[in-house]
């Protein structure tokens, strides 16, 4: 693998977005392990793209209006839906003591939602992935999985840097309500500059 390739995979994973913007959240809100957690869900939701590209299917659905208009309009509802459970205080975000066992899949399968629906990673394996690879290789499909783990690999650990970034500040925020509230509302407001931001994405 190239200088380059690690160089994209490290700038796209690291430009705030749908996974890191949750994962803070969960560090703020629930502390160091949901903040892993939610880091492990995100990296999750990348598997679903990468089948895609390495199968061939990605390309089909770039080049499908309604396919990408599906997907779009279901992330901007998605993120509408976290921004209005942030407001609320309530769900996998809400502040309070470390989460019980039970609630670790719950976080899991929302970071992998919200991935699922994140048209950062499909601008990453739609665009710039192939640059990286010989499509005319008869290795290209393990190529693609390969530099797809690899950027998993990166995900999950500057994820896990932001997610233990936020959970060493977290008792500075949940100890002092004014703050608490207002740290849920930046991040419902991101979630909804986000959802914006992705309605009025094109092909």
């Amino acid at each position: 693998m190239t200088m380059e390739f690690w160089i994209t995979a490290i700038v796209v994973t690291a430009t705030p977005g749908t996974g890191s913007l949750f994962t803070v959240a969960a560090g703020v809100a629930r502390g160091a392990r949901a903040s892993v957690v939610a880091a492990v869900g995100c990296t999750l939701g990348i598997v679903p793209h990468l089948v895609l590209a390495a199968s061939g299917a990605a390309l089909v659905v770039s080049t499908s209006a309604v396919a990408f208009e599906v997907l779009k309009w279901g992330g901007v509802v998605y993120l509408l839906y976290m921004a209005v459970s942030m407001l609320r205080n309530s769900g996998a975000l809400s502040a309070g003591d470390d989460a019980p066992p039970s609630s670790a899949l719950r976080t899991i399968g929302t970071a992998i939602l919200i991935n699922l629906l994140n048209p950062k990673l499909t601008l990453f394996f739609l665009a710039l992935l192939p640059q990286f690879l010989d499509p005319g290789s008869s290795g290209a499909f393990v190529a693609t999985l390969t530099f797809g783990a690899a950027f998993m690999a990166v995900t999950f650990a500057i994820f896990v840097g932001y997610g233990l970034t936020a959970a060493a500040v977290r008792q500075h925020i949940t100890s002092r309500p004014r703050i608490l509230l207002s740290v849920q509302r930046l991040f419902a407001l991101s979630f909804l500059g986000l959802a914006a931001r992705l309605a009025f994405a094109t092909v």
